[in-house]
């Protein structure tokens, strides 16, 4: 008889709830070995450059407080603390935060900690949510808490950089871009992408050790005007560019969806 391993328990979501909870798909996968196996190899350089260019744009002051919000390994903490900022980063993986520990730069704090719980007080001058860490919810209202608990961080005028997926050009490619495959260290994935109920779902599967896993990614199709409305409460939208080199954003041809605002 096969069996198909889903990691998914019942945990605490955080030491600042006491209720119990079952846990969501991405506390699951991306405290998982396999996710940081299948994603090991992230352009490093890409996301260096990105934030140059971004520090040139906002011309923060130097030492900066800034929040790596969704922080995963570091990669973007690091590159903001070259740039200048004063870096605290905060992710929901534990096993993301004791990797992103490592990097012995003692500058940049880093902590377990969910996104929609406030993190300190009028604290931030700078508030980075990259590479699509937004909209991974079941209820809408959770995105909601989100951006309170970086209102509630950031200081007065202080900034918000949200760096997203461009959801009309997602369901514009998806069927050239439904499967696709990789090999890391003889572990075969393979993952199948859907459109189903207003998000963009990857179902990734593999074997090792003999043993079937799943897992399943799932980001909301969040458009430009979803995040108006969402943002309009705490937030006034200043810049909007539509990839990593800050060009203007296209609808219909920009990969990304980059927003800068400022705390209302």
């Amino acid at each position: 008889m096969n069996f198909v391993f889903i990691l998914q328990e019942v945990v605490p979501l955080s030491v600042m709830k006491s209720e119990i909870v079952n846990r969501c798909w991405f506390e699951s996968w991306f405290d998982s070995h396999y996710y940081h196996l299948l994603y090991g190899n992230r352009n490093e350089k890409e996301a260096e450059n990105f934030i140059k260019l971004l520090t040139d744009f906002l011309k923060p002051t130097v030492g900066a407080p800034a929040l790596d919000l969704g922080c995963g390994k570091g990669r973007h903490a690091i590159a903001l603390h070259k740039n200048g900022f004063r870096v605290t980063g905060i992710d929901l993986s534990s096993k993301s935060i004791e990797e992103a520990s490592r990097s012995n730069l003692h500058e940049i704090s880093f902590f377990v900690h969910d996104m929609r719980l406030p993190f300190k007080e009028n604290f931030f001058d700078y508030v980075f949510n990259l590479f699509t860490s937004f909209g991974y919810f079941d209820l809408n209202h959770e995105n909601t808490e989100v951006l309170k608990a970086v209102h509630t961080g950031l200081k007065n005028n202080g900034t918000l950089v949200i760096d997203f997926l461009n959801a009309t050009l997602v369901e514009q490619t998806i069927e050239t871009h439904r499967e696709g495959n990789l090999v890391v260290e003889g572990v075969k994935f393979n993952w199948e992408k859907r459109i189903e109920n207003g998000y963009v779902i990857k179902d990734i599967s593999f074997t090792d050790d003999n043993k079937p896993f799943q897992f399943t990614e799932k980001v909301q199709l969040l458009t430009l005007n979803d995040f108006r409305e969402l943002l309009d409460p705490f937030f006034e939208i200043e810049n909007i560019f539509g990839d990593y080199l800050l060009n203007k954003f296209d609808e219909n041809q920009s990969p990304r969806l980059i927003l800068i605002v400022r705390k209302k």
